[in-house]
């Protein structure tokens, strides 16, 4: 069975974002077992430094890397990355499952971004747009298309 870890710094806050990600949990335990980890965010002032950013950034890059699990195919989230359409990231997934890659670990930073150091682990930079969005929801819009990917591999009806 395909292994799928959301890694992200921060927690989910309001309980609408918690329905959104239990409610795809749940129709992802068919196809996967899904699990999500989070690290503290940094705390910074109102308006840091450069500086302050690049030492919160690779706080958290340590700790994020600390979590990756052994063996996975890594993916940063972040805005330079690869743009993919829903199926060209659903042909990801079973692509690389066929080959061998049966555990994948996506990577959302803090609204900061993500240190280098993840970024350079990471075995594919990915972006959904070239949109900001707040991090609670890209959480659950992230989730959304790994189910999405999974409908697509399936045949399902859901992509349309």
């Amino acid at each position: 069975m395909i292994n799928i870890t959301i890694l992200c710094v921060g927690s989910l806050k309001e309980s609408y974002f918690k329905s959104a990600i239990a409610e795809y949990q749940k129709r992802l335990s068919a196809y996967c077992r899904f699990q999500i980890s989070e690290i503290p965010e940094s705390a910074l002032p109102d308006n840091p430094s450069d500086t302050q950013i690049a030492a919160a950034l690779e706080k958290e890059g340590a700790l994020l890397q600390r979590q990756i699990p052994d063996r996975c195919f890594v993916i940063a989230m972040c805005i330079e990355g690869k743009q993919l359409s829903s199926p060209e990231f659903a042909s990801l997934i079973r692509e690389k499952s066929l080959y061998g890659d049966s555990h994948f670990c996506f990577i959302i930073g803090s609204s900061c971004g993500l240190a280098d150091t993840v970024k350079a682990r990471a075995n594919l930079q990915l972006s959904v747009s070239k949109m900001t969005f707040p991090h609670q929801l890209f959480r659950v819009l992230l989730t959304e298309q790994i189910y999405r990917a999974f409908q697509i591999i399936g045949g399902g009806k859901y992509h349309k």
